[in-house]
């Protein structure tokens, strides 16, 4: 297993499966989310509609759904809800769950590879160091150890974040 960090547009990534930081709807919105969209075209719109909602919800907060990934360079799309930091009750345990859930799901459906953006470090406002902590923190479990991990990080300061975040857990 391999954790890369990468300065990059997460939807130009090669993997078995791109996390997407998505909302409860699943249908797109702004930043990672319609950035995957648009790369992916009306196919994974489809697929995202197939996710059964319940009471208005595709995927709740800290938990994962799986989908076809349209026309990017992946098998799968992870979508996951990344808490927003403030209103959230327990905002570190819902962001556990959402990497805990993706990797899980990549897990199950063979991949070998998996892409993630910093979730919920856009517009929910999560301080970037302490998801870095996090999402570092539980890509290392040994659950996990069979993937190849890779980070796309959209500027040099969330880069550094996560790199200063990867080397404080080798030492």
């Amino acid at each position: 297993m391999t954790i890369n960090i990468i300065a990059g547009d997460i939807t130009t990534a090669i993997s078995d499966t791109i996390v997407n930081a998505a909302n409860s709807l699943m249908l797109g919105g702004g930043g990672v989310d319609g950035a995957i969209h648009r790369a992916a075209g009306p196919a994974l719109l489809k697929a995202c509609y197939e996710v059964p909602e319940i009471n208005g919800i595709r995927c709740p907060v800290g938990e994962a759904r799986i989908t076809e990934a349209g026309e990017l360079n992946a098998k799968y799309i992870i979508h996951t809800v990344g808490p927003m930091y403030y209103g959230h009750k327990n905002p570190a345990l819902a962001l556990e769950n959402a990497y805990r859930h993706s990797l899980q799901l990549a897990i199950s459906h063979q991949c070998q590879s998996i892409a993630f953006p910093a979730i919920s470090c856009g517009i929910y406002r999560y301080p970037p160091a302490q998801a870095a902590t996090i999402a570092i923190s539980v890509c290392n479990e040994a659950a996990f150890k069979q993937l190849d991990i890779s980070f796309y990080l959209f500027d040099q300061s969330l880069v550094s974040i996560w790199q200063q975040a990867l080397a404080e857990t080798e030492q």
